[in-house]
C-alpha cells in the first residue's frame, strides 16, 4: 500500500493519479481518500487494516495550525493523527506531498 499524506490542497490527489497512470475520474478504483475523516467512527486498528488493504490511501493532515476549543473536534483530530501512524506503519511507502513536491518518506517510488 501506498500511503500518501500532507496538507489540503497540496497536490496529493495529481501525485496519486500520476503513479497510478490514471485519470482523476477513475482514481476512486485504486484509491481511497479523506481517510481522516473516518477516524473516529469506528476502531483504529480495524479501520487501519481495512484501509490497508487498497492500493494508494490518502489522508490530508489535520494536526497543524490552531488547536480545537471543542472537545469533540480535539478527539478527532488526535484520532487522525493515530490513523495516520498506523497506516503508516502498515505502508510499503509513504509519501508526504507538500506544495506539489512529493518527499519520499518510507520504502520506494513505483517506477
Amino acid at each position: 500500500m501506498i500511503f500518501i499524506t500532507g496538507p489540503l490542497f497540496a497536490g496529493k490527489r495529481d501525485f496519486a493519479c500520476r503513479i497510478l497512470n490514471c485519470k482523476a475520474e477513475k482514481l476512486a478504483r485504486y484509491a481511497v481518500w479523506d481517510v481522516q475523516e473516518l477516524a473516529g467512527q469506528q476502531p483504529l486498528e480495524e479501520l487501519a487494516e481495512r484501509l490497508a488493504a487498497w492500493p494508494v490511501v490518502i489522508a490530508t493532515e489535520v494536526g497543524g495550525g490552531v488547536v480545537p476549543v471543542d472537545a469533540k473536534q480535539r478527539a478527532d483530530r488526535e484520532a487522525a493523527g493515530r490513523l495516520a501512524c498506523l497506516l503508516a506503519q502498515r505502508a510499503d511507502t509513504v509519501v508526504r506531498v507538500f506544495c506539489g513536491l512529493p518527499i519520499l518518506l518510507k520504502g520506494e517510488l513505483p517506477e
